[in-house]
């Protein structure tokens, strides 16, 4: 039967009133966990208020149950400054972490007695911020670093069990809520069974699912997960005062028709809260949402202030976490990832296992020297570790349950990327592959480092350009650099045509360099810019460093055993000697090096000296290149071993120190008088 349309006063009177009625079921099904009718009649209430305000759009307000469908999509989230810092939390991991919690919570307060505290689960969610003006909701934020949060009002405002108006009237008239908004486990068991259905990607537990659902930039998809929140805290509160105890607040909040743990808990003292802990263990498997630990909160908010915060944390709130899961499986095998660096590193694959909320099929191993702590062998039954958001990793492996057929792990003679050498220092539990400035695994270090200021210096070529070059194939290796067209330069993202055209003359003003810079520049293991200008003091020719063997390099000042290896084995990679003539070939030069023959005739030959303030007459790196040259080893830091500090303007502390110790003073006008004496 169809109804007969109501006049504007009329249904803006049946409007409010089912408004009331939907507002007042959503406070008993989300606040009190009382429902009072059943999903059919909600259902119907709500058809009639949506149809309603479709025959009269001028009377629906932003507070209507109808609005919590999304809104358009934004283009990013704004940034909100949290008025109040949103803390973190110090752990406890055991039962004496927490009786000393308790201690010290007891001893600052001079109280002998036992300590009220407030229980509650910790839920493995997303902390969030609601701010309420004269009880309407008018802000969402997350917690972002503590300090400032993303904007996701629009986005707060679709889930059902957050009010956009509080209920009654005694609130105060500015009040932030802080809480955690979770997916309960059967939202998100339905989320991944139509995400399957559709062939879409799958999440791989609750908490990733709430956040990626929260973060959406489109609210309507916000709108259709299946999100909930539990408020935990009161952060501003303006115009009224909330009760003396934090679990009387919550329960203030509750009124209000905010969601709370119904798993709250006021106990007395440690011995109290251990067995609320033990109690929580047993029920956790059984609750409808993922915990990851136990939040205790000194309950008086009195005493929350006497006792206050130490860094980002208070110093009346722990969270105790519960023990780490760990599950058995199979260790099916090692297979060695090069890092950006060239470390290797052994990755145990494993027969997928469910721990720690999530399923896990891979997992690191470090380094061989882990290895071989744990006696691993491929086909090993292995426990893996996952506590929390931390990587899962193996833990041990079950020695009884160890196959015939199992197999040692050995750690490749060659890069499984490049099939440069691998080399291992004694002592050092990393191994790395050789092949820097050949390896694709280092590729994106490789051209950083090589044009960074301290090596050619190429302006105006950031990292995220350099990743665009690689990632588009135009810069394989560090001659394609110089190879590259303006036009090839513009067609980068943020790079117009003039930026094109400075960096392609930043290019070719970098090929006139120094020898020192250059071999600084190429990237070998432990040969930073000291060990470079020793290297080009002693040899000053680069076909003689590069044929000099480990025995001749330990000839060289600050070069020792380890050093001259790493040197020696780079030079040894036709790989790196392919790519040093390419450089060579595309225009990279320098001048004849020209120095002194012998430390003899090195003025400063011996010398420790420090640089600091701001030259006039030549750059920081000149400056240092000058002291180098004339003999000096510089250092960035004043001792009693410091000869000389060259100072500039605004020299700070590095000069007081200096005149403390009695370390020589000179000035930059006297630096140059000594450099006309010296002919440099």
């Amino acid at each position: 039967m169809t109804q007969t349309p109501l006049f504007p006063q009329d249904a803006e009177q049946e409007i409010q009133s089912l408004r009331d009625q939907i507002n007042e079921h959503n406070h008993r099904y989300y606040a009190l966990d009382d429902p009072e009718i059943t999903d059919s009649a909600y259902d119907r209430l709500m058809n009639r208020l949506k149809a309603l305000e479709a025959e009269h759009p001028e009377l629906i307000t932003s507070e209507s149950p109808t609005q919590r469908v999304g809104a358009a999509p934004l283009a990013a989230f704004g940034q909100i400054r949290h008025e109040r810092p949103m803390l973190s939390l110090d752990n406890a991991f055991n039962e004496e972490d927490l009786n000393d919690f308790d201690r010290k919570v007891r001893e600052r307060l001079g109280n002998a007695d036992s300590i009220e505290y407030a229980c509650e689960p910790k839920l493995d969610g997303i902390a969030v911020s609601l701010l309420y003006e004269n009880g309407r909701l008018i802000r969402g934020a997350t917690r972002g670093d503590g300090t400032t949060g993303e904007n996701i009002t629009l986005n707060v405002r679709t889930i059902p069990s957050i009010p956009l108006q509080l209920a009654g009237n005694d609130w105060p008239a500015r009040l932030e809520v802080r809480g955690e908004i979770f997916m309960p486990k059967a939202g998100f068991e339905k989320l991944n069974v139509r995400a399957k259905a559709r062939d879409e990607k799958v999440f791989v537990n609750p908490r990733n699912a709430a956040a990626g659902s929260l973060r959406q930039l489109d609210s309507k998809v916000t709108a259709k997960r299946p999100l909930d929140m539990y408020c935990y805290s009161a952060g501003i509160v303006e115009g009224d005062t909330l009760p003396a105890k934090h679990a009387d607040t919550l329960e203030r909040f509750k009124d209000w028709g905010l969601r709370i743990n119904p798993e709250l808990r006021v106990v007395q003292g440690a011995k109290a809260c251990i067995e609320y802990f033990a109690r929580m263990s047993e029920k956790r498997a059984g609750l409808p949402y993922e915990i990851d630990g136990i939040v205790f909160k000194v309950n008086e908010l009195a005493l929350q202030d006497r006792l206050g915060f130490v860094a980002r944390a208070p110093r009346w709130a722990i969270a105790h976490k519960f023990p780490a899961q760990e599950e058995m499986t199979i260790l099916k095998d090692v297979e060695f990832q090069v890092g950006r660096t060239g470390a290797i590193t052994p990755v145990a694959r494993l027969q997928p296992v469910f721990v720690g909320g999530v399923t896990v099929s891979n997992a690191t191993l470090h380094n061989m020297d882990e290895v071989a702590r744990l006696g691993l062998k491929i086909g090993d039954t292995v426990v893996v570790h996952r506590a929390g958001d931390v990587i899962p990793k193996v833990v041990r492996a079950v020695e009884s349950k160890r196959p015939a057929d199992a197999r040692d792990i050995q750690l490749p003679d060659t890069c499984p990327v490049c099939d440069s050498e691998v080399e291992r220092d004694e002592g050092e539990a990393a191994a790395r592959c050789t092949g820097g400035l050949y390896c694709s695994a280092q590729r994106k270090e490789a051209i950083k480092h090589f044009t960074a200021r301290k090596a050619v210096d190429v302006d105006g070529l950031g990292d995220k350009l350099v990743d665009q070059f690689v990632e588009k194939g135009l810069v394989n290796t560090l001659s394609d650099l110089y190879k590259l067209s303006a036009d090839q330069v513009a067609g980068m993202e943020r790079m117009g045509k003039k930026s094109a055209i400075n960096l392609i003359n930043a290019l070719e003003i970098s090929k006139k360099t120094t020898l020192d810079r250059f071999i600084y520049g190429l990237g070998i293991r432990e040969v930073g810019e000291a060990t470079a200008q020793s290297l080009v003091s002693y040899y000053q020719e680069l076909d003689a460093i590069k044929a000099a063997t480990t025995e001749e390099l330990l000839d060289v000042d600050d070069v020792g055993p380890i050093v001259a290896a790493h040197i020696e084995t780079f030079f040894r990679q036709p790989h790196n000697l392919e790519i040093i003539d390419e450089l060579l070939a595309v225009g990279i030069h320098w001048d004849k090096v020209d120095i002194a023959e012998s430390a003899g005739e090195q003025p400063l030959a011996g010398e420790i000296w420090v640089l600091t303030g701001s030259m006039h007459s030549m750059t920081r790196d000149e400056g240092k290149a000058i002291l180098q040259q004339l003999g000096a080893k510089v250092t960035g830091s004043v001792s009693a071993k410091t000869n000389a500090l060259l100072a500039g303007e605004k020299a700070g502390s590095k000069l007081t120190k200096a005149q403390k110790l009695g370390v020589r003073v000179v000035t930059e006008d006297e630096f140059t008088e000594l450099r006309t004496e010296w002919g440099i």
